[in-house]
């Protein structure tokens, strides 16, 4: 590149000895933001003169004592016209490349430096994947797109520290890559993924995706045979799977739906994963008309499901401290 030729004449006429550089132009690297400083060490300069030059950009920066470029954060200075610093301010990745100190002598005197720009990684929200629901046996495509410099790797970890199930027969404790592709996925794995951009320069960062699999009621019944005394209290237990949460309610054979009351209570507790239901109804007092059917609902917009328990009649136990059965 002899740019910088035809804008500075040669001059040096009487000197008897031609300038020179004294070092190499050390290669540096440094992160986006930070300021920097290239030097170039000259001797018997004279009255030649010394320019910079981005090479990669073939961009005149600077010329002996003047800036060139209407680049705000470069300037210029020197160390008694021997060591000429070149300095950027606020360094951004699209100064990195090569910068060349030249002297404009009849045949013109170049060194190059490198300057290596590394910048942390940071997550592109929008050309990566936000929360998603799903239907159960779907497959499944969670994007994760970085950029820093040098390129940030990605890699994938399940927000609670369980295995991810790449597909039926492969299960990982991490994935490597931008696309974590799931197939078939199932219920159980439902819940948070932690994409994680890394490059060296710190910090790393995540991004928290949520995988919500959507599937209809599932419900079984420890017990679909239960007996009480008259008189006795009981309670009868259905537990339920769904998500969307489903709507959870007991009935008697005729179809009424049983309210809470003196004589009945309905509860609903929560497991883990929280998908997981457990239904109870007490009856208290047991009387001659209680005996019969009762049924057990879950539904939810993928589709409800009901479970049928008998109560019947026993003979109450020999001894007892309470009439209360469970």
């Amino acid at each position: 590149l002899m740019l910088a030729s035809f804008v500075l004449p040669a001059t040096g006429q009487g000197q008897t000895e031609d300038p020179e550089f004294v070092e190499q132009i050390e290669n540096i690297t440094v992160p986006a933001g930070r300021n920097v400083k290239l030097a170039c060490t000259v001797k018997n300069l004279g009255s030649f003169k010394v320019a910079w030059m981005h090479f990669e950009q073939s961009a005149i920066l600077t010329v002996h004592s003047h800036v060139i470029t209407r680049n705000p954060r470069i300037s210029v200075t020197h160390d008694k016209h021997r060591t000429w610093f070149l300095h950027i301010s606020n360094v951004q990745e699209e100064d990195k490349g090569r910068y060349m100190c030249q002297i404009n002598t009849v045949t013109a005197k170049t060194q190059f430096g490198y300057l290596h720009v590394v910048v942390p990684p940071n997550i592109d929200d929008s050309l990566s994947s936000s929360d998603v629901i799903v239907r159960e046996n779907a497959n499944v495509s969670l994007m994760c797109h970085a950029t820093g410099s040098p390129p940030p790797s990605i890699k994938w970890k399940r927000d609670d520290g369980s295995k991810i199930s790449i597909n039926k027969s492969l299960c990982v404790s991490e994935w490597e890559g931008e696309v974590l592709e799931i197939s078939k996925i199932s219920r159980l794995d439902m819940g948070a993924y932690l994409c994680i951009a890394s490059n060296s320069v710190p910090p790393s960062v995540s991004k928290r995706i949520k995988v919500s699999v959507d599937f209809p009621p599932m419900l079984w019944i420890p017990h679909q045979l239960v007996g009480a005394p008259l008189g006795y209290n009981v309670t009868l237990e259905c537990h339920t799977e769904a998500h969307p949460t489903s709507l959870n309610y007991w009935t008697r054979e005729d179809g009424h739906m049983i309210h809470d009351s003196r004589k009945y209570r309905a509860e609903t507790s929560f497991g883990s994963p929280s998908y997981k239901t457990h239904m109870r109804l007490t009856i208290y007092g047991i009387r001659e008309p209680d005996f019969g059917t009762y049924k057990c609902v879950a539904k939810n917009p993928r589709g409800e499901t009901d479970g049928t328990i008998r109560l019947y009649t026993s003979a109450p136990p020999s001894t007892s401290p309470a009439p209360t059965t469970e």
